[in-house]
């Protein structure tokens, strides 16, 4: 069984007894809740606003069997106390905050500290210190940078007249305009106490920005008073951060990135330069806004615990390529598990090759083993990896095995391409029954298999990922002769994009592919329903001498493929006369249906 397999956190452990304590950091009091073993590693998790430890309910209930959890309070918010001065919230004093919280929970042995918005804020003043030495095995920031590093790279890009960067600037900047309002006291304490301090409105509140459950968003009995307390961290700490003098220090401390690209406060560039100050650096972009521990708990947990599992010597895909370092694999999909059907031939061998040139690691399959080898030999020369598996993507029970065989063995895909199909020709009331539950079992249920069976793994395991859809222009182009091929693949354009929808909140983007002419060998192999077999060898030439000489070949195909993965395209018609049919039937399908009654299969 791969790592990522047993790293990936997809169901939550029984819930053990949490277990509360206080613990005194200078002026304040803090409210420290533990689960799980405390013989197993320690990770501290900690918060910011307007949050109390309740927000890592969730992450927790997926992590307790393996780890020793500990969430606590930050001053002035849920069960803490409040220093009396809003000077005594500074980044310096959150630090303090989560040294007194590690020396009293796990006083002999390091921690994992994981830290969200201005915790993370905090955490980052915290691994720079040298009391960090021995003490944080690893940090796992999310959606809160270092404020000293933000302020040098601000003032860096703003000094040097950096025009490559001054978007970055302009977005950022405008990012954080509303923390002058959060200044104007009394203005955002009267707002919160008559609209977003209510529990019902602010889950309403980040459904509408993010997207995320209601019931996902757990919030303290304290949640209205803890809003305007919280206030006091911004007044303490923006100011300085706007205007004073930043000092950016490196730390040595293992450091994961998890970016929020959909984040409403913080812009996923403001991380690119990091690898300045932190020497072990991993990141890993997810379609994600700021909540992220709410919408997606899983992701969070499986990152972390693969986090801890890697720095602890068993690494997995997910570890290897979040490494930001020299020599780390190159390539948009480096590190990334990319799996073809029909990968023997034609657009699946070519765009197999294509994600491998960019790095991917290949679980290629086909009802021919033999061609399926052969691609993998292609890709080795390359210089990526391969796995061929037999598969008839119509079986439904052999499709199921093998999904779960290629998870067992090799992890969750990043990528799935279910292009495995036939074609089939002829009018329809010549069909057989046996032609039709073949056409239909490869090109639509081979599809709807794919996608179901491995997106219901991407989707527990929370990290998003890709579906790629092969349909065809036949979908949008109605041509007596190919009927029931064109039916096919219209139906796979409809579950495409049903099965986007359902998937986005998943961050599973999904693509419909449809090639026009392309020269490949489904037009040898295609079955003609009422015709001899010397009818079909002559019709199949006919055609296959005109695909040839379109000169359109499938690596032109497998380039779209990827670009569709990389952009998250939703329909990319392949080929101009594909693109032309696509236009015509959304504009003028009485056109189309005209077209259709042409003797040209």
């Amino acid at each position: 069984m791969s790592d990522e397999a047993v790293n990936s956190v997809t169901t939550a452990a029984k819930a053990s007894p949490e277990r509360a304590r206080r613990v005194t950091s200078g002026p304040v009091d803090l409210a420290v809740f533990e689960r799980g073993d405390p013989k197993n590693p320690t990770v501290v998790l900690t918060h910011g606003w307007p949050d109390t430890h309740h927000m890592w309910e969730q992450v927790v209930s997926l992590l307790e069997d393996r780890f020793h959890l500990v969430s606590y309070d930050s001053r002035g918010h849920g069960q803490s106390t409040s220093p009396k001065s809003f000077r005594e919230w500074r980044m310096v004093d959150l630090a303090d905050d989560i040294f007194a919280v590690i020396d009293a929970v796990s006083p002999d042995e390091p921690v994992h500290l994981v830290a969200h918005d201005w915790g993370s804020c905090a955490s980052w003043e915290a691994v720079v210190q040298d009391r960090a030495k021995g003490r944080i095995a690893s940090f796992t920031s999310i959606s809160g940078p270092s404020l000293d590093y933000l302020g040098t790279n601000l003032r860096e890009v703003l000094a040097g007249l950096q025009l490559r960067r001054l978007p970055w600037v302009a977005s950022q900047t405008a990012s954080l305009l509303y923390q002058i309002f959060f200044h104007m006291t009394p203005l955002p304490q009267a707002l919160f106490a008559a609209v977003l301090g209510k529990p019902a409105n602010w889950r309403r509140f980040l459904r509408t920005i993010e997207g995320t459950p209601a019931e996902q968003v757990n919030l303290a009995p304290t949640f209205g008073k803890d809003m305007a307390n919280g206030l006091r961290v911004y007044w303490a700490n923006s100011s300085q951060a706007a205007f004073g003098s930043p000092n950016p220090r490196p730390t040595e401390v293992p450091v994961q990135l998890i970016v929020n690209r959909n984040d409403v406060a913080i812009r996923a560039e403001t991380y690119d330069d990091y690898p300045r100050w932190a020497s072990k650096l991993w990141r890993h972009d997810l379609s994600t806004g700021h909540w992220v521990a709410y919408s997606r708990p899983q992701a969070i947990a499986t990152l972390v615990r693969d986090f801890v599992d890697g720095l602890d010597g068993k690494p997995s895909r997910v570890f290897a390529r979040g490494e930001v370092a020299k020599g780390a694999p190159k390539g948009d999909f480096a590190g990334k598990l990319v799996s073809v059907t029909g990968a023997g031939s034609g657009i699946g061998r070519e765009t197999a090759l294509a994600f491998a040139r960019e790095g991917a690691e290949l679980v290629l399959s086909d009802v021919n083993l033999a061609t399926a080898q052969e691609t993998a030999a292609l890709i080795e020369k390359v210089g990526s990896v391969a796995h061929a598996y037999q598969l008839d993507v119509s079986d439904l029970d052999a499709h199921a095995a093998f999904v779960d065989r290629v998870v067992a063995e090799h992890g969750v895909p990043d990528v799935v391409v279910n292009n495995a199909g036939i074609g089939f020709g002829g009018l329809i009331v010549d069909a057989t029954e046996a032609q039709i539950d073949k056409l239909l079992g490869i090109n639509l249920r081979g599809v709807i298999s794919g996608s179901k069976l491995f997106g219901k793994h991407m989707a527990l395991r929370g990290l998003g990922g890709h579906i790629v859809n092969l349909s065809s222009m036949a979908a949008y182009s109605p041509q007596k002769g190919i009927g029931l091929y064109a039916t096919s693949k219209a139906a796979v354009f409809m579950f495409s994009d049903v099965l986007r929808a359902e998937l986005h909140a998943a961050g599973i983007g999904v693509s419909t592919i449809c090639p026009g002419i392309v020269d490949t060998n489904i037009i040898r192999t295609t079955q003609i329903a009422g015709a001899s077999e010397e009818e079909r060898l002559e019709r199949v030439g006919r055609l296959d001498k005109l695909y040839q000489a379109r000169r359109y070949t499938p690596d032109k195909v497998a380039e779209q493929i990827v670009r569709a993965v990389k952009k998250n395209k939703s329909v990319v018609p392949v080929t101009p006369e594909s693109r032309l049919g696509y236009l015509q039937y959304r504009f003028a399908p009485w056109l189309s249906r005209l077209i259709a009654r042409l003797d040209i299969f």
